[in-house]
């Protein structure tokens, strides 16, 4: 695998009307959700203006580009490679790799976002399950096969989720909506770095908002 296309694989970056859109080219697809999701898709969430619901009002609902604060350039992970130029295998290949990927796990989180109660949908990345398979802690990521078919996200784009009770009737890579107050903090797992941590009010199988698909389309 030439190096250009390991970086493609660590999460080629779009720029879109000023939100981060992280693809990759995969057909990989879970198979309890083949017909639904394929690597790479993003839940959609309601636009940043609409309001909550009466009942959801102690909840501020977000999209995930809210979690990067609006200075971060994330492109500047690819600034000065010169992709062609590296043989695959080489000394310099596995530096620029190691580079990228400290660059990477190192994207800083919002502090506007931090101790805020918020709702957000994403895809389970399990990390802790009880006796029974109830999920007791997982990352929560913003896109479909991230810290399992491909590597992590930058760690402002993971959030680690801790229950207080384990809940049972999700799996690895289930869309969710998470329910709680985030909180900065840098924690290092076996499945990748995150950048929050979120104590969970509660978690729900995803949804998409009225009139849309789970992709956002009408």
């Amino acid at each position: 695998m030439k190096i250009r296309i390991a970086v493609f694989a660590v999460l080629t970056l779009f720029v879109c009307a000023g939100s981060l859109f992280f693809v990759f080219s995969g057909e990989e697809k879970h198979p309890a959700l083949a017909q639904q999701y394929a690597v790479g898709d993003r839940l959609s969430s309601g636009p940043p203006s609409a309001p909550a619901p009466p009942a959801e009002t102690k909840y501020q609902e977000i999209q995930w580009e809210a979690l990067a604060p609006a200075s971060w350039n994330p492109a500047a992970a690819f600034e000065g490679l010169s992709l062609d130029e590296i043989e695959d295998g080489s000394p310099q290949a596995i530096q620029v790799m190691a580079q990228f990927l400290e660059k990477w796990n190192e994207a800083p989180a919002n502090p506007d976002m931090d101790g805020k109660r918020i709702k957000i949908p994403g895809f389970v990345a399990p990390l802790d399950f009880d006796e029974g398979r109830k999920i007791r802690e997982f990352l929560l990521v913003p896109y479909f096969g991230a810290c399992i078919h491909v590597p992590p996200p930058p760690a402002n784009q993971v959030v680690l989720v801790q229950v207080a009770e384990p809940v049972g009737g999700i799996g690895s890579m289930d869309a969710v909506w998470v329910y709680g107050q985030i909180q900065i903090e840098r924690t290092d797992t076996q499945n990748g770095v995150s950048g929050y941590r979120m104590t969970a009010d509660r978690i729900e199988l995803y949804s998409p908002p009225e009139g849309q698909d789970a992709q956002g389309k009408p």
